[in-house]
């Protein structure tokens, strides 16, 4: 495996204190499976090594994004030409201002002016004085005759 050094003593080394010398040192022996043993390198030196990678804390892989749905897409595409139609109509609106303000007051002028023809008739009548009653009905007879597609008419006028 590529994290183990080339030489591994699979047995930790205990120390002891020997009895030839003359105070007694105690050395801790190394713990076993704590990933740290007795190594020597490639120039002969024996030193203490970790012989195990450290645990590496990983996080799990976040699932993948959930497609976006097909009325989204439709909508984000509408986006833009319903606002740029929706821009154009206040653009236009504001060019035919001016001109709709005059057709309203054009309309109110011909709805004043129909009240007012309306209205004549009736203010006539109430104005020729109460003696005089009603003015006489006249009725005009017309009598035309013609012959043929184009042939020329001829009528009389009978006036009562």
């Amino acid at each position: 495996m590529p994290h183990e050094p080339a030489v591994h003593h699979p047995a930790p080394i205990t120390w002891t204190s020997t009895p030839t010398h003359p105070t007694t040192t105690l050395v801790p022996t190394l713990p076993t499976n704590t990933g740290i043993a007795w190594v020597t390198l490639p120039d002969g030196t024996r030193t203490l090594a970790y012989t195990h990678p450290a645990p590496i804390k990983t996080t799990p892989a976040p699932a993948p994004p959930a497609p976006v749905p097909t009325w989204a897409k439709t909508t984000a595409l509408l986006a833009p030409t319903v606002g740029g139609g929706i821009g154009a109509a206040g653009i236009g609106i504001s060019y035919a201002a001016p001109g709709v303000l005059a057709m309203a007051e054009a309309l109110w002028a011909l709805v004043a002016l129909i009240a007012a023809g309306t209205a004549l008739p009736f203010l006539l009548r109430t104005t020729r004085g109460a003696g005089r009653g009603r003015a006489p009905v006249q009725h005009v007879t017309q009598n035309i005759t013609a012959t043929g597609l184009f042939g020329r008419a001829t009528g009389t006028l009978n006036n009562r």
